[in-house]
């Protein structure tokens, strides 16, 4: 959110931010920071004296944009759950700071960057995302990420789980059903050494593991637009024959 509005052009209005937002450089390091996403410093919050907050309802808890609220200060809550709502977002964020214009610039842009993933008829794959382990961890078809994934034709698995974020068992079923198996970026950054280690202790071909940009598949706002295009690359990459 925050590299979305300085994308709008904001950039001298923005006070806060989370020691998360890390991009864009070297602009966000000059926003003084409040803390994690579940943890704010409520004192340094309010000496910032903001008059609007965004909060998202997967990173922040509810009981926080509650106390903000009671606070008095405007709330904006987001909860982006597929590429499309992007455009809302874009939008929305664009009206309440008037920034009508630049909003329509970043949803032409994206327009034009979902288009091109849509043109293309990618061969369905069955994908098994993994963001975490000690436990392993995926996630639910009902996720941004699993969306943004999909728009290539990689469906995740499981198919069904209560959990956005499901606990997983490296069981062998799911490990053949999966056509590619890609270890994200974060939240736990999986290094060459994670890959190699997974192959031989779960005999899994090494060909079908893959690590990817957790930046480019579960951030919304501005870096969608980039995403989509990284997106667009890496499967072509996994795509195309060897040689």
């Amino acid at each position: 959110m925050t590299e979305l509005l300085l994308a709008l052009g904001l950039g001298d209005q923005v006070v806060g931010r989370t020691h998360y937002c890390i991009h864009p450089q070297p602009a966000v390091a000059a926003i003084p920071s409040v803390g994690g996403t579940k943890k704010v410093n409520q004192a340094r919050l309010r000496a910032l004296q903001p008059t609007h907050v965004i909060v998202n309802v997967d990173e922040n808890p509810r009981e926080l944009a509650e106390r903000l609220m009671a606070d008095g200060l405007h709330v904006i809550v987001t909860h982006p759950l597929a590429p499309e709502d992007n455009i809302p977002l874009y939008r929305l964020i664009g009206g309440v700071f008037n920034r009508a214009a630049e909003a329509e610039m970043l949803v032409a842009e994206f327009d034009r960057a979902l288009t091109e993933l849509r043109q293309i008829a990618w061969p369905r794959r069955q994908v098994l995302y993994l963001i975490w382990r000690q436990p392993w961890m995926g996630i639910s078809r009902e996720t941004y990420i699993s969306r943004m994934l999909a728009l290539v034709g990689w469906d995740t698995l499981p198919v069904e789980s209560e959990a956005r974020y499901p606990t997983l068992e490296m069981d062998r079923s799911l490990l053949d059903a999966a056509d590619l198996i890609l270890f994200s970026s974060e939240p736990y950054r999986f290094q060459p050494a994670d890959l190699a280690t997974f192959a031989q202790e779960y005999a899994c071909p090494p060909g079908k593991l893959r690590r990817i940009d957790g930046e480019m598949t579960s951030w919304y706002g501005s870096r969608a637009i980039q995403g989509l295009r990284y997106l667009g690359q890496f499967a072509r990459q996994i795509a195309a024959p060897p040689g």
